[in-house]
């Protein structure tokens, strides 16, 4: 890792310092709910004693895990002021620390920790190689999620990505051949699409749509058909459909060189 402990811009550092200061909890937590889930499930047959989210937000996917008992200890490192204060706040059973960190240095030592998460962030990472071997040194085991925003054309809509902090734009196939080339190995993996009730509240309390019986009739039959499609067709579609896209790796027994 390099030395520069400023090796985030001063640009993104700011932008993320006053992040959580407006706050919208709700929205935050239904889709906490999700990704929760998913990290649930991928390590479904493993169990984890010491795990550390890192860019833990607000702390709504610590504490979800928390309240289902997913593991006895559990640490957060996040690049936001706001973020470690509110994390602080919401007093989430069996958190044993809370840490400003610079976004590439994590304050722990090799192999520390059983399981990082590290969900919805490499999206927003400028060196996201450096970070993956930073994960490497600390733990054992990592869950990763990112949303799957690549599409034909992304290019003529980067204002669109931009607005969400997105630098980074992923598919399935494009974040295992990076984690791959980084010395990771895939133990499991799963697709997800937006649930019908996260499209709700996008479009009701956040978009302040009026709600309409057609509107919630055409957001479940378009989930429906999607789902239905992707079962049918296999993974592939799956992968085609999905708007996010979580895996569960370990170290590489053998890593691939990227030189």
């Amino acid at each position: 890792m390099p030395e520069n402990n400023n090796i985030i811009s001063k640009e993104l550092k700011s932008a993320y310092d006053s992040f959580y200061k407006e706050h919208d909890e709700a929205w935050r937590m239904l889709g906490a709910k999700y990704k929760a889930e998913h990290i649930i499930a991928v390590c479904k047959g493993h169990s984890f004693n010491k795990v550390l989210e890192v860019g833990a937000g607000d702390g709504s996917i610590l504490k979800l895990l928390s309240e289902q008992n997913f593991a006895p200890e559990y640490h957060a490192v996040e690049i936001s002021e706001s973020g470690v204060q509110y994390i602080q706040s919401r007093n989430i059973a069996n958190l044993k620390s809370v840490q400003v960190f610079d976004g590439y240095h994590l304050p722990f030592a090799d192999d520390s920790v059983d399981l990082i998460i590290l969900s919805h962030v490499l999206e927003h990472v400028e060196h996201e190689r450096l970070l993956l071997r930073e994960l490497k040194r600390v733990a054992k085991m990592y869950v990763i999620e990112v949303p799957r925003d690549y599409k034909p054309e992304v290019d003529k809509r980067i204002s669109h990505f931009l607005a969400y902090g997105h630098i980074n734009v992923y598919t399935p196939t494009s974040l295992r051949y990076l984690l791959r080339t980084e010395g990771f190995e895939i133990v499991n993996d799963l697709t997800s699409m937006i649930a019908p009730e996260v499209t709700r509240f996008n479009n009701y309390i956040n978009m302040k749509k009026p709600k309409s019986f057609f509107t919630d009739l055409k957001i479940a039959a378009e989930f429906s058909v999607k789902k239905s499609l992707g079962n049918w067709l296999g993974k592939k579609k799956q992968e085609q459909l999905a708007n996010a896209y979580t895996v569960l790796c370990s170290k590489a027994t053998e890593q691939t060189r990227i030189f």
